[in-house]
């Protein structure tokens, strides 16, 4: 009953509530980010595929510039984050904007992270099934590692999630979640500005 209902029923007022409350922060850092980021914007928009592979547009506050060097190609991504950009980052504020996803649908507060479209065809049949449930501005991968654990450790924690879908392990996640903010822990794997790309036998 909760996965398919109440779920979303608590997301969405949860979603509504936290944008009123949290407008005048969301309101300031986008100035911010308007000026830190040199013309290039202060949010980011991107497909990811949502439930069932469906693809939709995730809203984050942008962390970059789109700095290009000589050769016209975009720098890379640890020399265009910004100060701003580093700080947004590591308290997780570029993920507050995805509240709107959660209102239109397209996320949930807690579930598998939304990747990048081009790996859909690199998942193998267990790791696609993170798709069975809408992806999250959480999820239970991101509070055992975020992006300091290995590719196949963040898929059996999404697969393990879709599995054990609850109101208890949406809370602990939700609990999880803000002590981790509060730390600044794993917000990059190893000698990478984010985590490495999938490769499909990450």
């Amino acid at each position: 009953m909760y996965k398919h209902f109440f779920k979303r029923f608590f997301d969405f007022w949860i979603s509504l509530i936290a944008l009123v409350c949290l407008s005048p922060l969301l309101l300031a850092v986008t100035v911010w980010l308007t000026v830190a980021n040199k013309g290039a914007g202060a949010f980011f928009l991107q497909p990811r595929p949502g439930r069932n592979g469906r693809i939709f547009k995730v809203i984050k506050f942008k962390s970059m510039t789109d700095e290009r060097g000589s050769d016209g190609e975009l720098l890379s991504d640890a020399e265009r984050l910004t100060r701003a950009g580093r700080f947004v980052r590591s308290t997780s504020i570029d993920e507050l904007p995805q509240l709107i996803n959660v209102l239109k649908g397209d996320m949930a507060i807690v579930g598998p992270r939304p990747l990048l479209v081009q790996y859909l065809p690199l998942y193998t049949e267990r790791q696609a099934r993170r798709h069975e449930v809408r992806p999250g501005v959480t999820g239970w991968a991101q509070v055992n590692g975020r992006n300091a654990i290995s590719w196949k450790q963040k898929f059996e924690y999404d697969v393990w999630y879709v599995d054990h879908v609850s109101l208890k392990t949406d809370l602990k996640v939700i609990f999880l979640t803000i002590k981790k903010v509060i730390k600044r822990e794993d917000i990059s794997q190893e000698g990478c500005a984010t985590m490495e790309f999938f490769t499909g036998d990450n």
